[in-house]
């Protein structure tokens, strides 16, 4: 069957759908945030086919696997096995990297433990490991009548007379033996002239052999005789003219320059997720969590009863009360600056000492009296930190840690054995160092460089790390690393990695679903996806992509229109068909957008309010952090400022990891103060201690706050939805309070909650439907029968607001709530923010686990947004278009140029042209990504960039859309 026919589909806001999608086809589904698209591809067609496969297999195999309920669809015909590649968030576990993630590191292990030169990991020298027939043959290769000694180590830097050994060597018949070089007749009375207080090296003599013809089966049985005595080692001394020389030989991995063994490589020995291969002080994490006495101590001009130790800060807390006491003792006053106390006094606290105090004080509740040492305040935070089940403590002595690379590893996780392995003197982690393109460039210069048996073992491994480098390349993440942890990389880096993934295992006849995997590109880099998802098309594959890229719809071969609007407004197919369909289509939206009908519209400086021109700047010098090339920086104020480049360019690393954290540390607000009597010097004394990534930050002072919203995700849970998001939630149930019958009948906010005991349906506890397990087949969720999916019980329902309950309340749309609450500033704030972004077709209490990606990524940015900030803010957002329509873009930027025009600041990483095309400013990062990034390429309105476009990226794709969209847009002279 060429096709895929659906037929009544009608999930979330689904109107019972017909559909059909040609087979081995790139098929585009676009449409409006929240239209249904993610309902279409994910919760139908991928979850049936899902559902299909797992019903294939056996009651007893299905227990152990993801369960997919019943599809709300009457059929699906010519449905192929499903594969998704979404956004999901990537691994929080610290072990996972790149190389883990592609299977890339698991051939690597592989290919060094078979291919691998081991070396000393003191003396450095190779250390090979070779059988009695390679060392036969190997002795063999010296010249013709060569008079060699094979000789057996007994005894390796040992002390003592050694009795016993010689006699049982005696008695055994050999006759000759070398003590510390010299060799000697073996007799009765040998051991009377050996120290028995000194080392000694002792060798038996197995045999004397001068090599000629025939004598490669004495040889071979003197050498298999010799490592069983040596057990496993053996020396060989030639003697050849004048001179004499010395091999050692070995049937394991040990060195005889240094007497150490080592274990036989095996591909575990490389893990660090395994203690064979981890290293020993960081368990293989590459990082270690010390307690910083930078961190601990806030400011030494000013006492400890003042906070100058911030663990101490607290005077009715145990540890302040230890502390006391020892002051008593040592006759120290804690009134006294911390640094004029004495040295030996403070490291006491700090680290701890041998001394016994006598303890006796009292606390609120009791009183103690005991007598032992100090361990210290280090010691203290240590065990606090890893022995609380309390996950709000832990983060707040998160304060006072410092991550640092692992001292012994240097951050490469892997014990000294493993990463003396190598290969073209590359250890292993030399390797997953390399960028994706320079480690592809090895493994080819590898596979020229193999000779023999090492070539034929390396040929399988090899192969599949090239392939795997190479799908990585043709999605744009060259720039990458093996060793990237996976808790650093995007949602987009991460949904490319598995489509690189997907791509390496060469299947066909599957229907490929993907969320979006153009997030995080740029324009450039965005030419090389479509490419790789047309090769997973023309290997037989049906590819379904759910895309807003202008680029990936024009490239596709069907595309499938969603709409009108969202939410209940959408649910509808608007137009299906080729591109030139599509545009000619008047109901399509995306049509319109495309054909340039519509179009995104330019906003130039000169259209700001006077006076909001360049006047102010942050000035950032010589940013060096990851791969940036110490940068000068000067970023406008008071304005719109959009930082791009290409994937990798050091964006990120730009803003989030050196200009944010440098900010903070500088702005002195009312949260970081300790106490009125901390000047403001003290908290740049602070940050003075601590890792600075940059030379010199000025024009900070003319911040009050940052808002920095990253791409971490949002919480999500069943009972979480925008109103509890948002924070409107709280002021509508104190509203409900107020209401007189509530007051009547003692009703407190807290009965309104659907989240605690009292006013929640007990039978539902207050999620509006029962899960029933099924065991075998998928948990059935249904309405809860005993509120009818309201969430609360009938004494909470009967309280009314204008009319309405808080279940009616939480089932109406944002615009709508927006309309009741006008009245009420608070709540009318956060949702007017939310209708300004384009939710106001949300209910207020939908589930969260139902948002689309870009309904869930507004919301966030809306909740900051919304938030009631009458100081110069500046607000730092990261890709905020992420899962946006051309539509939903146009109300955003709306809204952010609004903040603009409120007096704040705005910095913006992005690639989005419509976004960039925009921006007062743009800086531009590059030339490339990794290390070749890092460099500033551009920085200057947008008049400055299209002047420059043969030397940026940014310029060149810019200048093709507005040639594109026919703007009106000149130049400044």
């Amino acid at each position: 069957m060429d096709e895929i026919i659906l037929y009544g589909a009608r999930i979330h806001n689904l109107k019972n759908l017909n559909l059909t999608i040609p087979k081995n086809t790139l098929t585009v589904v676009t449409g409006p945030s929240g239209s249904g698209k993610s309902s279409l591809c994910f919760d139908t067609i991928y979850a049936e086919g899902q559902r299909r496969y797992m019903e294939s297999l056996s009651s007893y195999a299905r227990q152990f696997l993801e369960q997919f309920s019943s599809t709300e669809v009457d059929s699906i015909r010519g449905l192929s096995p499903t594969l998704a590649i979404n956004q999901k968030t990537n691994s929080k576990n610290p072990r996972s990297t790149v190389g883990t993630i592609t299977e890339i590191y698991d051939y690597l292990r592989v290919l060094y433990a078979r291919v691998g030169i081991a070396h000393c990991t003191k003396c450095g020298n190779v250390i090979n490991r070779q059988s009695a027939e390679q060392i036969t043959n190997s002795i063999l290769k010296l010249p013709t009548n060569t008079r060699i000694e094979l000789l057996a180590p007994i005894v390796k830097k040992r002390k003592g007379e050694h009795k016993e050994e010689l006699s049982k060597f005696m008695s055994l018949g050999f006759s000759r033996v070398r003590i510390d070089g010299e060799i000697k007749n073996l007799s009765d009375d040998l051991s009377l002239n050996i120290n028995k207080n000194q080392t000694h090296n002792i060798e038996i003599v197995v045999d004397r052999i001068i090599l000629k013809d025939g004598i490669k089966k004495r040889l071979s049985d003197s050498v298999e005789q010799a490592l069983k005595i040596g057990e496993g080692d053996l020396l060989v001394i030639n003697s050849n003219s004048n001179t004499t020389n010395e091999i050692f030989y070995s049937e394991k991995n040990s060195c005889h320059h240094c007497d150490i063994s080592f274990p036989e490589l095996e591909p575990r020995n490389f893990s660090f997720n395994s203690p064979l291969g981890a290293c020993e002080t960081c368990n293989g994490l590459g990082t270690t969590k010390k307690f910083n006495d930078n961190l601990i101590i806030v400011n030494k001009n000013i006492s400890i009863n003042e906070g100058a130790i911030a663990p101490l800060a607290k005077k009715s807390s145990f540890l302040y009360h230890m502390v006391e006491t020892i002051a008593k003792e040592e006759k120290i006053n804690l009134n006294t600056p911390l640094k004029d106390l004495p040295k030996k006094f403070l490291n006491t606290l700090l680290h701890g000492s041998n001394k016994i105090y006598n303890f006796h004080f009292s606390t609120e509740n009791s009183t103690f009296k005991f007598k032992k040492a100090f361990a210290g305040i280090h010691h203290w935070l240590h065990r606090k930190f890893y022995e609380t089940n309390s996950e709000k403590i832990r983060n707040d002595l998160l304060e006072f840690i410092n991550t640092e690379n692992c001292t012994s590893c240097n951050g490469r996780r892997l014990n000294p054995w493993a990463l003396s392995t190598k290969i073209l003197g590359l250890s292993i982690m030399d390797f997953c160092e390399l960028s994706i393109e320079n480690a592809y460039q090895f493994v080819k210069k590898l596979e020229k460089e193999l000779k023999g048996e090492s070539a034929q073992i390396a040929a399988r491994p090899l192969k599949e790390v090239a392939e795997r480098l190479g799908f990585l390349l043709n999605v744009g993440l060259n720039y990458l690393t093996l060793n990237r942890s996976a808790l650093t990389l995007a949602g987009g880096e991460g949904q490319r990695i598995r489509l690189a993934t997907q791509i390496g295992s060469m299947l066909t006849g599957v229907i490929y679903v993907l969320d979006e995997p153009s997030i995080g590109l740029h324009a450039r880099d965005n030419e090389r996806l479509i490419k790789t998802l047309l090769s997973l098309r023309d290997l037989g594959n049906t590819v379904l992509v759910v895309e807003h890229d202008e680029e990936t719809i024009r490239q596709a071969d069907h595309i499938i229109d969603m709409g009108p609007g969202a939410g209940n407004n959408g649910g509808q197919i608007v137009a299906e068909g080729k591109l030139e369909e599509i545009m000619k289509n008047k109901k399509s939206l995306t049509g319109r957008y495309l054909s340039r009908e519509e179009c995104i519209p330019l906003i130039p400086l000169n259209e700001r309010k006077k006076g909001s021109e360049f006047n102010s700047f942050i000035s950032l010098e010589g940013a060096t952090e990851n791969n940036l090339k110490d940068l000068d920086i000067k970023i406008p104020l008071y304005s719109f400022v959009c930082v791009t480049g290409v994937s990798g360019s050091g964006k990120s690393t730009l803003i989030h990891d050196v200009l944010v954290p440098a900010l903070s540390s500088n702005l002195v607000t009312n949260k970081n103060k300790i106490q009125n009597k901390i000047k403001n010097e003290n908290e740049n004394e602070k940050s003075s201690k601590q890792k600075r990534n940059y030379k010199n930050l000025s024009g900070h002072h003319h911040i009050s706050n940052i808002i920095e919203l990253d791409q971490s995700p949002i919480g999500r849970t069943p009972k979480s939805n925008p109103a509890t998001y948002c924070g409107v939630f709280d002021n509508i149930r104190a509203i409900f309070a107020e209401t007189s019958e509530a007051k009547i009948r003692g009703y407190k906010p807290g009965r309104f909650s659907f989240n605690v005991k009292g006013g929640r349906c007990e039978s539902c506890e207050g999620s509006g439907v029962k899960k029933i397990e099924m065991h075998f087949m998928a948990d059935v969720y249904i309405t809860c029968q005993e509120c009818n999916g309201k969430r609360y019980n009938s004494e909470t329902l009967s309280i009314l607001y204008r009319g309405k309950s808080i279940a009616e309340i939480l089932d109406m749309s944002i615009e709508d709530a927006y309309n009741l609450f006008q009245n009420h500033k608070n709540i009318s704030r956060i949702l007017a923010t939310l209708v300004s972004v384009g939710l106001g077709y949300m209910k207020l209490g939908q589930p969260a686990t139902t948002l689309s990606g870009g309904e869930a990524q507004r919301l966030k940015l809306s909740r900051e947004l919304g938030k009631n900030s009458s100081a110069h803010t500046l607000y730092v957002l990261d890709e905020p278009t992420t899962g946006l329509h051309f539509s939903d873009i146009k109300i955003l930027l709306k809204a952010i140029h609004q903040l603009v025009v409120n007096g704040h600041s705005v910095i913006v990483i992005e690639h989005n042209l419509d976004v960039i095309k925009t921006a007062d400013y743009i800086i531009d990062l590059g030339p490339e990504g990794g290390d070749k990034g890092g460099k500033i390429m551009f920085a200057g309105t947008i008049s400055e960039l299209l002047d420059r476009t043969t030397q940026s990226h940014t310029g060149y794709y810019l200048q093709k859309l507005l040639n594109q969209e026919n703007s009106n847009y000149r130049k400044d002279n």
